[in-house]
């Protein structure tokens, strides 16, 4: 997970600019949007480009500088060149350095997991309580996350559908997203799980949803991630792998624990619920029978 240090200046950026976001004129939010999320782009266009595509002024740029801080926009455009330099290897590379590795890598996997694990419980007990707050309180509830970050989505619909069956997966199965997109109506939750390097898709389904009027509900490797500057409310999960991949297993324990807390606060509906699918699930036969099965 990313944190706004002295030794981290493009989340301490990111973090001012979030805070200083509501003060801007219009003029600078756009840009302050752009820079956001766009960094890779910023480290290495030029600021006339930029201004073009932020839709604002090339002196827009110069003066949100100054307002952050900065002699000018060279000085800030150092930050992000910064970040794109030291940003994390691909996952050829650090399959690369896996190959041929000695010592013991399975203590070595499960020590980082159980780092992630303490890192994302101890950063997100308000959040997880805010976002179940949403999700209770929206009329109906999309899901979404692709490639790597399709299991976390995953989960959160199979569970959280058991207590609530009209819980929606967004897909885009087939190449139906945008359809699936169409249906979504102001009021609604969205729940978008995406993580460096985030998926195309997922920013598309923020983006959709904003524009719907729905509440957003992010779950990503950082407060300053392209989705959580956009959300309502935004659950950082730590994904860090000596592997050569991001872990989810952080991910996963988050959206189990959201589905917790939605169950705790349904009560008795949740119980009611979620007997009714397990009867209905057994009598389909979606289970094998075993001798331990209590009749």
């Amino acid at each position: 997970m990313q944190a706004a240090t002295p030794n981290d200046p493009y989340a301490a950026l990111m973090a001012l600019i979030k805070a200083r976001h509501a003060e801007l004129s219009p003029q600078f939010q756009a840009g302050a949007r752009y820079l956001a999320d766009h960094p890779d782009e910023v480290a290495v266009s030029s600021m006339r480009s930029i201004a073009a595509r932020a839709q604002v002024q090339s002196a827009a740029l110069v003066r949100l500088a100054q307002q952050l801080g900065f002699a000018g926009w060279p000085e800030l455009k150092a930050i992000f060149v910064e970040r794109l330099r030291a940003g994390p290897a691909g996952y050829a590379a650090k399959a690369d350095a896996l190959a041929g590795k000695e010592g013991d890598l399975v203590t070595e996997v499960f020590t980082v997991q159980q780092r992630n694990l303490a890192a994302t419980e101890s950063a997100n007990h308000a959040a997880l309580d805010g976002a179940a707050k949403l999700l209770q309180a929206a009329p109906r509830v999309h899901v979404a996350g692709f490639r790597a970050a399709h299991p976390i989505a995953y989960t959160l619909h199979y569970l959280y559908r058991l207590l609530r069956p009209s819980v929606q997966l967004l897909s885009g199965q087939g190449g139906t997203l945008e359809m699936d997109l169409r249906a979504l109506q102001a009021g609604e939750a969205v729940v978008v799980v995406s993580f460096a390097p985030y998926s195309s898709e997922a920013l598309l389904v923020a983006q959709a949803a904003r524009q719907a009027g729905c509440r957003l509900i992010a779950i990503s490797d950082s407060a300053m991630s392209p989705l959580a500057l956009q959300a309502d409310a935004s659950i950082v999960i730590a994904v860090d792998s000596p592997s050569f991949f991001p872990s989810i297993v952080a991910g996963v324990a988050a959206v189990e624990s959201l589905v917790e807390l939605l169950v705790a606060r349904a009560g008795p509906d949740a119980v009611t619920a979620i007997g009714a699918a397990e009867n209905q699930l057994r009598a389909l036969g979606a289970y094998a029978k075993t001798p331990n099965d209590v009749n």
